[in-house]
């Protein structure tokens, strides 16, 4: 039973992809880890270790990526309700690439946002940021810089260091 479960929501990891213009839909998907847990109580399955996922041309890799879904019932399939990523996240689509610490994909708003120190490369075009906030349904994205937070050159005197959203564009 459990293994069926497992199959249903592996299958179901990638229900966003469908409607997104994003990611491929009839794709098959594969996912390949050092570790896989499944806490069905807490309806969630956590990869660990090297992960890869990929669909179509889409590929996100991770140290961890925990899958977050809605508890099965009568009548009612398991969906995705969010895809959390931790550490070393990279995602590439074509030659689109988008790098950072932590990636969240909410499903109810169909909003990926990758987060610590994101960048994002189209071609030999870059943006970076604090945050990156990709709105899959409406094709826009919105790039974030941070507040002041660390202070360079010792307590006295010293610079405030900022993160500000920069971008490189190379003219065709």
């Amino acid at each position: 039973m459990k293994n069926k479960y497992t199959i249903c929501l592996l299958a179901g990891l990638f229900l966003f992809i469908q409607a997104g213009p994003l990611f491929a839909a009839s794709a098959p998907i594969t996912i390949e880890a050092d570790h896989m847990s499944s806490l069905e109580q807490a309806n969630n399955v956590m990869f660990t270790g090297n992960v890869d996922a990929a669909q179509g041309d889409v590929r996100i890799r991770s140290d961890k990526m925990t899958v977050f879904y809605t508890a099965a019932s009568e009548g009612k399939k398991q969906e995705v309700k969010r895809l959390m990523c931790e550490g070393n996240v990279e995602i590439t689509k074509g030659e689109w690439l988008g790098t950072g610490q932590v990636m969240n994909y909410l499903a109810k708003d169909r909003k990926i946002i990758l987060s610590g120190g994101a960048k994002a490369w189209q071609g030999t075009n870059l943006v970076t940021g604090e945050t990156i906030i990709y709105y899959l349904d409406e094709g826009r994205s919105e790039v974030v810089g941070s507040r002041p937070s660390a202070t360079v050159g010792g307590s006295e005197g010293g610079q405030k260091k900022s993160s500000r959203v920069k971008a490189t564009l190379t003219p065709q």
